[in-house]
């Protein structure tokens, strides 16, 4: 920074951003910031203050969660690296005669959780997922039945709040073992596959509700009826696949009343005692291929 170099309003020396630098220049601090798992942050920002707590330079990161500042006074400075949705994180640099600072490696924590998986899009893979549903039966014990066709995306964006999912379930792949049973869930008084073949889920939201614990609030369209549905989600990780690819894995749960998609039909067998719960669990494991093509069979 040049003695002439002007100041910002607070009196502050921004210095030249990191894509300012001349190709092949190393000079100024450089560092990357990354999640605990390695996944960069590309919406941190690096500040850098002198001693005397002055803002010399402040610097975004790229796409790779790299920064570079322009050429700092030797001395020493203190870095603070902050990022929307991770706790702040400080460390001491100290400039050489040239100028520079090599920091490395800086890690950033998630708040209320662990860091998410790569911003882009994840695909399901219906091959290593599960949606089932779990209704009681008599009052006594329960019936659980299995969608085997469905298909969705992932999209993770660089905070929780701009990631989203979508899915579709072919209403007519419901499987509970029995070949009777599945076709009265097929029919009107049920999923009335004949009318509304697909039940949907869009979400519009996303909050945090502890460690690798999340809320996902969505709208869920199923026989002909659309209704909010919030999702208790949990994080399960992110990791290689066998087949070269990267997937990324969550264990979902919610619990639905039949009479809000209009699913009325009951029939009580005595001393007032139902066929079938009010209510049907709904639980969801769902693996996920970074990418749009479709998951390896």
């Amino acid at each position: 920074m040049t003695p002439d170099s002007p100041a910002g309003r607070d009196g502050t020396h921004p210095g030249p951003p990191a894509s300012a630098s001349v190709p092949g220049e190393r000079r100024g601090l450089r560092a990357r910031v990354r999640t605990k798992d390695g996944w960069p942050i590309q919406h941190a920002v690096v500040t850098v203050t002198d001693p005397s707590g002055r803002q010399v330079v402040r610097a975004g990161a790229d796409d790779d969660g790299a920064v570079l500042t322009g050429p700092l006074a030797p001395g020493v400075y203190t870095v603070v690296v902050t990022a929307v949705g991770y706790a702040p994180a400080a460390s001491t640099a100290i400039a050489t005669a040239s100028g520079s600072a090599e920091m490395g490696t800086l890690v950033l924590t998630r708040l209320g959780g662990a860091g998410l998986p790569p911003p882009g899009v994840w695909t399901i893979d219906p091959a290593h997922s599960i949606v089932a549903a779990t209704a009681q039966h008599l009052g006594l014990s329960s019936v659980q039945g299995r969608f085997g066709r469905f298909s969705g995306r992932i999209d993770i964006g660089a905070t929780p709040e701009t990631s989203g999912v979508t899915a579709e379930i072919d209403a007519s792949s419901m499987d509970t073992g029995n070949g009777t049973r599945d076709d009265h869930l097929r029919s009107a008084d049920f999923l009335d596959v004949e009318r509304h073949p697909t039940i949907t889920y869009s979400s519009t939201g996303l909050s945090a509700t502890g460690q690798n614990r999340w809320t996902l609030h969505g709208v869920l369209r199923m026989s002909g009826v659309a209704r909010p549905v919030d999702l208790d989600l949990t994080y399960l990780g992110t990791g290689p696949d066998p087949w070269g690819g990267l997937r990324v894995a969550f264990r979902a749960s919610t619990e639905l009343r039949r009479e809000d998609f209009a699913m009325n039909y009951n029939q009580v067998v005595q001393a007032g005692i139902s066929l079938i719960g009010a209510t049907v669990k709904v639980e969801l494991d769902i693996q996920a291929v970074q990418g749009e093509s479709p998951p390896p069979a």
